[in-house]
């Protein structure tokens, strides 16, 4: 695999691309967790870092808000109060870095304080722009995630409203929505984002990329993301994916979130192949497996 710019993260985030697949474990302190994973409280959060870390997690990604479809946007309140005593406590009680799953710029504030080493944006800094001067302030990587779905309802509708279909058994799922052309129209919007890190004062190396598998893209869209996902490399930085139970997966083999390792793992796979550098993963153990045999046949 082609290495990209800037072999390595700083603020003690300590990964060589090109060298291995990261594997990114999904912690949920949400009680609406698309993936029905979610969770309450600091003594279950550490006690799945925990056995994530033992299952060959490189990264913790933990989240305080849902993200699925639809779903009801989370006070800023209530998120510090979910996750802030969460990070201090995982990052007391595993040895690999923490990363913030959110895209207000205070919880991000907050969570770098308690010792959390990266920012994992599904808005880019679209939602608080203010988000990229703390990630360049405090000298963490962030994650640049694109994103076309439904915003938050205190965004308001200058990020636009799409079509959520719902299922009972399948959960969500974007419909309508048009692009151009999918991986060109990523590109395009991705490197909007990556100029305005940059103009932020985000140094090049800290900034990781994410083409928002799932995130204002209907079932097809996603199939072709995975498929052309290569040519994001073009943009000169490490690729992270997330395909981890998501609706895509679902839809295509009919399965409900529980019912997705295979499918997932096949996803992660040609991601893998494609050219990702972390997969974000619900389930670490056999993911780490997967990106271990991938990485045995592609680098």
């Amino acid at each position: 695999m082609t290495r990209t710019d800037g072999k390595r993260l700083s603020h003690g985030v300590n990964f060589e691309w090109g060298a291995k697949t990261y594997v990114m474990g999904i912690i949920n302190l949400t009680p609406d967790s698309f993936s029905g994973d979610g969770i309450e409280g600091v003594a279950a959060a550490v006690a799945q870092g925990r056995r994530m870390e033992a299952e060959g997690a490189d990264i913790l990604d933990i989240g305080g808000e849902s993200t699925r479809p639809a779903s009801t946007p989370t006070t800023l309140e209530e998120e510090l109060a979910r996750v802030i005593p969460a990070v201090e406590a995982l990052v007391k009680a595993v040895h690999i870095p923490i990363s913030i799953d959110t895209y207000k710029a205070e919880v991000a504030r907050q969570a770098i304080a308690a010792g959390a080493q990266m920012v994992n944006d599904v808005w880019a800094g679209r939602m608080e722009p203010d988000i990229l001067n703390v990630a360049a302030k405090s000298g963490v990587p962030i994650v640049l995630m694109h994103n076309r779905s439904e915003a938050p309802a205190r965004g308001g509708s200058a990020l636009g409203r799409k079509g959520v279909q719902v299922d009972g058994k399948l959960g969500g799922r974007y419909i309508g929505v048009e692009y151009d052309d999918v991986l060109g129209d990523i590109k395009k919007e991705l490197q909007e984002r990556i100029l305005a890190a940059r103009a932020a004062g985000v140094r090049k190396e800290n900034i990781i990329i994410d083409p928002g598998i799932g995130f204002g893209k209907t079932v097809e869209q996603n199939l072709e993301l995975v498929r052309r996902l290569d040519e994001l490399k073009t943009l000169g930085h490490p690729i992270l994916v997330g395909p981890s139970r998501k609706s895509f997966v679902g839809y295509t083999l009919n399965l409900s979130p529980d019912e997705r390792l295979e499918g997932s793992l096949a996803a992660v796979t040609l991601c893998i192949q494609k050219g990702a550098d972390i997969v974000r993963v619900h389930d670490v153990l056999e993911g780490r497996r997967a990106a271990a045999f991938t990485d045995a046949v592609v680098r």
